[in-house]
């Protein structure tokens, strides 16, 4: 059964993201004025950066871990959200524009790079790597291997950050794309994955055999109810994370509307 106290402690994953925040530390601090002179110590964007790791290691390396991958499918899908919305957003959040200049001012990285953060590209690769990894075979074999399982994370995690980059994007040669384009944009995301979400939840068999043949931990929760509820939290919490951001972009679209409005005596 499960084990409360079972926390992962691997070296790739603590030391992973011990050396993300280092680097963040020395950045932003020593190196800051190198980057960028005169910059004040970005305090609230490196709250924000450290909760993304924090987040990040919640996900991966708590008893939730334990629970999403031997016993419900529904705990696996809130893992999963955590990294590629929670998690996700804070660390873009959480890089100031002169942190990644030196990366995205590179000119020999200028042509990959629009490639990168086209939203018609980040989108596509969103759509396309959540979805092929919930096919019964990908999702069961990351199950059943750990090194497959890592490699699905950092795949989620990967995709969520270049999917929110037209939204949130802290780069001056590579910014948000316009507000009416970021409420399309979220628009047919949410339309792209809405196969996926209908595969999972009205499918009449159990997709993934782990969770069909896993202990029930809690009395009169079937694997069918779990696969229902997995597919729910993955349409609603998708749906309202992205309703949320439309209305971000809309309110943020409007404000600048009225500034832009000419002043009538």
């Amino acid at each position: 059964m499960i084990d409360w106290r079972h926390w992962h402690n691997e070296p790739y994953l603590v030391g992973g993201l011990i050396v993300l925040g280092w680097l963040y530390a020395v950045f932003t601090g020593p190196l800051r004025g190198w980057l960028e002179s005169g910059a004040p110590y970005p305090r609230g964007a490196a709250l924000k950066f450290y909760a993304a790791l924090l987040i990040f290691y919640l996900a991966v390396g708590s008893p939730l871990d334990q629970v999403g991958e031997r016993f419900l499918l529904s705990a696996h899908m809130v893992q999963h959200q955590l990294l590629m919305y929670a998690a996700a957003v804070l660390f873009l959040l959480g890089l100031p524009g002169w942190l990644v200049r030196p990366i995205t001012a590179a000119p020999a990285l200028q042509r990959p790079l629009w490639l990168l953060t086209c939203p018609l590209i980040t989108g596509s690769l969103y759509v396309l790597i959540y979805s092929v990894w919930h096919l019964p075979s990908l999702y069961d074999w990351a199950l059943q291997d750990r090194l497959v399982h890592i490699a699905e994370h950092l795949m989620f995690f990967g995709a969520a950050l270049l999917y929110w980059w037209p939204l949130l994007s802290p780069s001056r040669e590579f910014p948000p794309i316009s507000y009416p384009g970021q409420m399309l944009y979220l628009v047919v995301v949410a339309i792209g994955l809405t196969p996926v979400f209908a595969f999972i939840t009205f499918s009449g068999d159990i997709l993934y055999p782990t969770y069909e043949y896993a202990p029930r931990i809690v009395d009169g929760f079937s694997a069918a109810n779990d696969q229902i509820l997995a597919g729910a939290l993955m349409k609603i919490v998708g749906m309202a994370v992205a309703m949320t951001a439309f209305g971000v972009s809309f309110y943020r679209w409007h404000q600048a509307s009225g500034e832009a409005a000419p002043q009538t005596a």
